[in-house]
């Protein structure tokens, strides 16, 4: 998925993508009382468009699959609802199919694989860690 699809995924759904100063946070997206769905990136912290595509496709991955948290949930609940999103932007931008064509294509460095799909080189590694090893846990491996 290209980040204009994200874009027109986000529109699709009825999902409002905001731009404005975050201060600490690059971006976040919370679900209102009625059950929308809203998305703010600041867009004075991205470093590109393999940033921007990553941070939207994380943020879509929340609204996607119902996966929030709030200040008082456990830090257990709040690692499984960012694993929920996680492997939901994973499957949705890099598919583990497209993974394996480009691997063939001679595409072996995570940063030609990153740059390939157009995502940061950390979800890249993520990607290759749950097609691998069936979950995100890249620093035990």
């Amino acid at each position: 998925m290209t980040l204009l699809e994200l874009y027109n995924l986000a529109e699709k759904q009825n999902i409002e993508v905001d731009s404005f100063p975050l201060g600490a946070r690059e971006a976040l997206c919370v679900q209102d009382a009625a059950g929308q769905c809203h998305i703010a990136i600041d867009p004075h912290q991205l470093e590109g468009t393999a940033d921007e595509k990553t941070k939207l496709g994380h943020e879509l991955g929340h609204c996607m699959t119902g996966a929030f948290y709030n200040t008082q949930s456990s830090a257990d609940m709040r690692r499984q609802q960012e694993n929920r999103a996680e492997k939901w932007e994973i499957r949705n931008l890099i598919s583990e199919e497209a993974l394996r064509e480009a691997v063939a294509a001679g595409k072996t460095d995570v940063w030609e694989l990153a740059e390939h799909f157009e995502v940061t080189e950390e979800l890249m590694r993520k990607a290759i860690c749950l097609y691998q090893r069936g979950n995100l846990a890249i620093e035990m491996y």
